[in-house]
């Protein structure tokens, strides 16, 4: 018989989930800033023991890979809600971009190359594109989007924004939304001058998970 202090199951699988959601959030603000951070940092930074990491995660790939994974299931579910959406076109492409930028999109790009990415890991990245496609093609079709942008610009554009950092959080959002407004009225459709050079392939973003000699 259960000690009566005991957590009923469904007790302790709800703790299990905080503790793993408290996990998550401080190794992403840990790792995307150094990605060679240790996971006794991570530790310190979630406010666990060093051991109750390792119980979760065998090693730091492990949960580096965790966290981009769900950080790119985010972007997933941010793209699902637009195509879903019967609204504005462009409101619509600009209400994704902003969800995609508070949703820490670009900053798993820090990651890339940092760590042995596995197969599914890139296949999850490969999915990530092919709804990015979906994106940019239905606001393409509409004529809202330029048609010269791709999706791994939008990447980039993204991996941009999240450099900013002026030291205070609220302040850097305001500073990173009124940057991304100034991006979106670049991509509009009625943007005159054509892009220059070539746009930066799927191939191309998908080398840099590889790990940099």
């Amino acid at each position: 018989m259960p000690a009566k202090y005991d957590l009923p199951q469904s007790g302790r699988r709800a703790e299990a989930a905080r503790n793993d959601h408290t996990i998550l959030v401080a190794a992403r603000e840990v790792f995307t800033v150094d990605p060679q951070a240790s996971m006794s940092t991570v530790a310190q930074r979630a406010g666990v023991g060093v051991g109750a990491l390792y119980r979760r995660y065998r090693s730091r790939d492990e949960l580096v890979e965790r966290v981009c994974t769900e950080g790119m299931q985010r972007i997933i579910d941010a793209a699902d809600a637009m195509l879903n959406s019967s609204g504005d076109p462009w409101a619509t492409f600009v209400a994704f971009m902003h969800r995609c930028l508070l949703e820490g999109t670009g900053a798993l790009l820090r990651l890339a190359g940092s760590f042995t990415a596995s197969e599914t890991l890139l296949a999850q990245s490969a999915r990530v594109n092919e709804i990015g496609e979906q994106v940019i093609t239905a606001a393409k079709s509409s004529g809202c989007l330029r048609p010269d942008i791709t999706t791994v610009d939008l990447s980039v554009i993204f991996e941009q924004l999240r450099s900013i950092d002026f030291g205070d959080p609220e302040r850097t959002i305001e500073i990173r939304n009124r940057h991304l407004a100034i991006i979106l009225d670049g991509l509009r459709g009625t943007a005159a001058e054509p892009l220059p050079g070539p746009a930066p392939t799927w191939t191309e973003a998908k080398n840099r998970w590889q790990i940099r000699p």
